[in-house]
């Protein structure tokens, strides 16, 4: 498989280009050149195999020649060495638990897999690379867990000072090692603006060598087709067309969806769920696209004004906006209407939903309003509720039970470093270590 630039002037690399590099050399993203599909006898196939060995023949075609097979399979087998489940609140109604990794959120599927891909591609090197990760709450966490202690490879994570919440943020800033976190004086949009900036600084380019953790990376979007086929696999009834309502922030998830449905996954259609943060579906409203600062809301993972992977949404519909009307649907929601939902959804169904997951709830009974034709939704559930707990408490009277692996890291200390939203002082910093 070769890899091309959303921006079509960088040649074709292969996947360890595209990986290291992060970012492609004319400042675009990176797809595959290709995506091939399976038939819809191997889909049905899937339902019967075991999770792992669906994973790897999904992403078996992304990687080839790049990765020998054996060492796809060991990648595969130890990065999703955890459940993926299925809560059916109603006959037409399902969430899908993306939380049962090792951090508690969904970006263990793509955080664990690229810490294996990038630890084989860099072996043998003499020159450390330096994982560069912006995060608004959950990717900080599963990078730092699925980095830590990989040899040739440092970790530095940018945050928003005081606007994720404690248990994301104590989940990356007390594991030292190789992970450095970088409290940022800003929003996620400065943190995000940092690591690109570093990208294409030429000259800090000669002196370190700098990749991407977040999903600029195709890296991480490459494991996310597993959970979306994985939801095929469990859906009680199959023949009723599939709607999938995904709560977007940085709108990786719902493109590693696309690239699901391109390979054969019988999805009729996507809703993208955002909070406040609506710059997408205010697109797909009025055909105009206008990022704008950040707002922070209860939903902080997805407190996103200018989404990293939209070029790759536009790139996949050839950027024709009748192309993604057909498949996609957006809708925002306030923090009160989350809120509200977050309640509504306990009381309904004794369910406890994070925020973001309320927001994706949200987004499917908006779309229900407007679409009356027979359709199951399937809602993203991409954190677990404990991460979220004062909000939780604030919506449903109750906080939520406190796993154990979370508990033990709210009573560790703090290590991460504050640092301006100058980029002045992030390079400093950078040649400085």
């Amino acid at each position: 498989m070769r890899y091309r630039s959303t921006a079509h002037k960088a040649a074709l690399t292969s996947l360890r280009g595209a990986v290291l590099r992060g970012l492609a050399p004319d400042g675009g993203l990176y797809m595959p050149a290709e995506i091939a599909r399976h038939s819809p006898e191997e889909l049905e196939e899937f339902r019967a195999l075991p999770f792992t060995e669906v994973c790897f023949r999904v992403v078996r075609p992304f990687a080839t020649p790049d990765v020998p097979e054996e060492v796809l399979w060991q990648m595969v087998s130890e990065a999703v060495n955890f459940p993926v489940k299925m809560v059916s609140l109603s006959p037409g109604l399902h969430i899908l638990e993306l939380f049962h990794g090792p951090t508690l959120a969904f970006k263990d599927f793509g955080a664990r897999f690229m810490a294996r891909l990038m630890g084989y591609f860099v072996r043998g090197e003499t020159r450390p690379l330096t994982v560069l990760v912006a995060t608004s709450g959950d990717t900080g966490s599963a990078v730092a867990h699925g980095f830590l202690g990989v040899p040739g490879i440092r970790v530095v994570i940018l945050y928003p000072s005081k606007r994720i919440s404690e248990a994301q943020e104590k989940q990356f800033t007390t594991l030292g090692e190789n992970i450095t976190a970088l409290e940022v004086a800003g929003a996620f949009d400065d943190c995000q603006r940092l690591a690109k900036q570093a990208f294409t600084d030429e000259e800090l380019n000669k002196r370190a060598w700098l990749t991407s953790a977040n999903s600029i990376n195709i890296g991480r979007l490459l494991p996310q087709m597993f959970y979306h086929v994985a939801a095929y696999r469990q859906l009680p009834v199959a023949s009723v067309p599939l709607v999938v309502s995904v709560p977007s922030g940085n709108f990786g998830n719902l493109t590693a969806g696309i690239f699901a449905k391109r390979i054969g996954l019988p999805v009729a259609h996507f809703i993208a769920s955002t909070n406040a943060n609506d710059v997408v579906p205010e697109y797909l409203r009025s055909g105009e696209f206008h990022p704008r600062p950040a707002q922070a809301t209860h939903s902080n993972a997805m407190d996103v004004g200018n989404p990293n992977n939209f070029p790759r949404l536009l790139d996949l519909y050839r950027g024709r906006l009748e192309n993604v009307r057909r498949e996609i649907s957006g809708y925002g929601a306030s923090d009160e209407m989350t809120l509200q939902e977050m309640k509504s959804v306990w009381e309904r169904y004794r369910y406890i939903a994070d925020p973001h997951t309320a927001v994706g709830v949200l987004g499917w009974e908006a779309y229900k309003k407007e679409h009356a034709e027979p359709a199951q939704g399937l809602v993203l559930a991409t954190a677990h509720p404990a991460k979220f707990a004062e909000v939780v408490e604030k919506a449903i009277g109750q906080a939520p039970p406190l796993p154990e692996r979370l508990g033990k890291y709210l009573q560790q200390q703090k290590l991460s470093l504050p640092i301006s939203s100058s980029y002045d002082d992030f390079r400093q910093f950078l040649t400085a270590h």
